[in-house]
C-alpha cells in the first residue's frame, strides 16, 4: 500500500512537473492507478493545501496559452471540459473579453495576411474565426480597420 501511494504521488508530481492541471483532469489521469478513491482525494487535497495543485494557476496558464489562438467561447469550453469551476472561469472572463479583439485581429492577420477581396473570401474568413470561438461582434470589429477599440 505504501509503495502504491508513493507511486500515485510520484505520478501526480510528474504530471504537474510537465504543466498545470485542473483537479478534475489530474484525478482522471490518476484514477486508473488506484482503487481507493479516498486515497486519491486525500492526495489531491494535500497537493492543493501545499499549493502544488492550483485551479487559479491552471486557468491563468490555459487562458494565456489559448488566448492568442482562440476566442472567448472556445477557451471557456476548454476550461469547462477540463473540469474547472464556473467561478474560476468567471474570474477570467473580463480579461478574455478585453483581449478578444486584439486576439481576433492577430489570428486573422496570421492566417490571412491580405484583406478579403470578395464576399466569399470574407465569409470564409468569418467562418474560420467563428470556428476558433470568436463572437460575431468581435469578428465584425476585427475586419474594421478604423475600429481601434481594444475590446
Amino acid at each position: 500500500m505504501v509503495g502504491q501511494r508513493l507511486s500515485l504521488r510520484a505520478r501526480a508530481l510528474s504530471f504537474l512537473a510537465r504543466r498545470e492541471h485542473s483537479r478534475a483532469e489530474l484525478a482522471a489521469k490518476l484514477q486508473s492507478r488506484t482503487e481507493d478513491s479516498d486515497e486519491l482525494k486525500r492526495l489531491l487535497d494535500d497537493f492543493e493545501a501545499r499549493g502544488w495543485l492550483s485551479e487559479a494557476r491552471f486557468v491563468e496558464q490555459t487562458v494565456n496559452r489559448l488566448s492568442q489562438k482562440f476566442g472567448t467561447r472556445r477557451i471557456i469550453q476548454t476550461l469547462r471540459d477540463k473540469g474547472v469551476a464556473e467561478a474560476s472561469i468567471s474570474a477570467r472572463l473580463p480579461y478574455l473579453k478585453d483581449n478578444a479583439l486584439v486576439a481576433a485581429r492577430g489570428v486573422l492577420k496570421r492566417k490571412f495576411p491580405t484583406a478579403p477581396a470578395t464576399k466569399e473570401e470574407r465569409a470564409r474568413q468569418i467562418r474560420f474565426l467563428q470556428g476558433r470561438g470568436f463572437d460575431y461582434d468581435v469578428i465584425r470589429r476585427a475586419f474594421d480597420p478604423d475600429n481601434e477599440d481594444s475590446g
